[in-house]
């Protein structure tokens, strides 16, 4: 019974929500609960003066896939001028109308679909001067706190930085999904720290490269569990893909059926 209105209640919702009016409505009331909450926390900021320095230049910050959140108001007050990268699916588009609200520019895509146009003409942007970038190292669907090549790739054929970024916050919902995508609640306090510029040489070998990558992957997991550590938050696993965790939940519903 319970599958066959879980069936239909999809049948009825994933065509609206393929449309742009209600994916709109959806993200406004989602930018209003942000800012919701963003204005009744408490807010620590580390490392400002790295932001502020690079918000308007060619520069790429990274950030772990399910701690994008409250970043999104942060660079929005901060003047951030960035585009963000997101999927091509309807959550991603989604994502990109709600990044637009905060003031980012979107470049559809990821690095399992459409790699090599994101990788064009994120270097175009980059290449101009006057534009910064942003995106979640380990997207669109992990390993989870595992950096991929991405974001190293537009350093070394710009020169641009990377800088990580990372926030954690006092009152805490981890969503049931890969990413454990962490949702501040109200009247929270939120710690956010802007890591140094990490800067990739053009000619760097393959060992070299991935020395850099491994590097910047051990400085955001740090930036993570410290983070995470101060407010005795659950522990994000590592190394877990979405097509790994749907398999879990799969596991742990035929294990209780099995039980019951």
């Amino acid at each position: 019974m319970y599958k066959t209105f879980r069936k239909l209640w999809k049948a009825f919702w994933e065509p609206i929500l393929r449309l742009s009016f209600f994916q709109w409505v959806l993200t406004v009331l989602m930018a209003v609960a942000i800012w919701f909450v963003y204005f009744t926390c408490r807010k620590k900021i580390k490392n400002w003066d790295v932001f502020k320095k690079y918000r308007r230049k060619p520069a790429i910050f990274i950030f772990w896939h399910g701690r994008s959140m409250m970043l999104s108001p942060i660079v929005c007050l901060g003047g951030m001028r960035s585009y963000a990268i997101a999927s091509r699916h309807k959550d991603g588009r989604m994502m990109a109308k709600l990044q637009r609200l905060f003031g980012l520019k979107s470049i559809y895509g990821s690095t399992s679909e459409g790699g090599i146009s994101v990788l064009r003409e994120g270097v175009r942007i980059l290449r101009k001067g006057n534009y910064s970038m942003c995106l979640s190292p380990d997207g669109p669907g992990g390993p989870s706190l595992r950096v991929q090549d991405g974001a190293l790739y537009f350093a070394k054929m710009t020169g641009a930085p990377i800088i990580p970024v990372c926030y954690s916050c006092s009152k805490a919902w981890f969503q049931k999904r890969w990413d454990r995508y962490l949702v501040a609640l109200p009247f929270s306090t939120i710690t956010c720290t802007v890591g140094k510029p990490i800067f990739i040489d053009s000619k760097v070998n393959a060992e070299e490269f991935e020395a850099i990558r491994k590097k910047i992957e051990n400085i955001m997991v740090k930036q993570v569990r410290d983070m995470d550590g101060e407010f005795n938050l659950f522990k994000v696993e590592q190394d877990l893909t979405a097509s790994e965790f749907k398999k879990q939940l799969r596991e742990e519903k035929q294990n209780k059926k099995r039980k019951a």
